[in-house]
């Protein structure tokens, strides 16, 4: 038997300071003989990282260092961008998020371009490292800017600070990039009347 906490009447809003961690949820459970901490309907924000999921599951509290396992509509909101899947792992250390691994069929990712449009890309699983500010989608990964060009491969890494990817194969394999790049239409001159 766990310790069962009934849900605040309305979340408040995050408060303090960039670096304070804030968790709601609707209800959590405590397992003292397995130390396991159950959550439903999570909302974990730190800065401006937001993590979002029907179901979560750790160790413990403590954000030293932890990975937490989460399920069900699970979005990982970071800066510029979100990521989207059916499961997740969430690695804390030293009390920062520092790196979000979304599995799904497909894990999704998206981000707003400075130009304009958006980046969208999905794969069979996605890693997103906060202090490089890099998204590595793997397995069958596939990457694309409004459908303007579509690159495909085994692994790309899209750096989120600087919009680039970079596209290549893993170590021994042979799986081959393809981009495809669709040219914008010209624009004729309009043809002026005869006299």
């Amino acid at each position: 038997p766990g310790l069962h906490a009934k849900p605040a009447s309305a979340p408040e809003p995050p408060t303090g300071r960039s670096g304070d961690i804030t968790l709601d949820a609707a209800s959590s459970e405590v397992d003292y003989r397995s130390n396991t901490l159950l959550f439903r309907d999570i909302i974990i924000t730190q800065g401006n990282v937001r993590v979002a999921a029907e179901r979560a599951r750790s160790t413990g509290l403590d954000f030293e260092e932890s990975t937490w396992t989460l399920s069900g509509k699970v979005r990982i909101d970071v800066a510029g961008g979100t990521l989207q899947s059916d499961e997740a792992a969430v690695a804390f250390e030293r009390n920062r998020i520092v790196r979000a691994s979304i599995r799904g069929k497909p894990a999704e990712f998206s981000q707003s371009l400075r130009e304009g449009g958006t980046a969208r890309g999905r794969a069979g699983s996605i890693i997103y490292e906060m202090s490089a500010a890099t998204v590595t989608l793997r397995e069958d990964a596939w990457l694309s800017d409004d459908g303007r060009s579509e690159i495909r491969g085994d692994q790309l890494v899209y750096n989120v600070r600087d919009q680039r990817v970079q596209a290549g194969k893993p170590v021994g394999s042979d799986e081959r990039v393809r981009i495809i790049i669709r040219p914008r239409p010209t624009q004729r001159p309009a043809e002026t009347p005869t006299p």
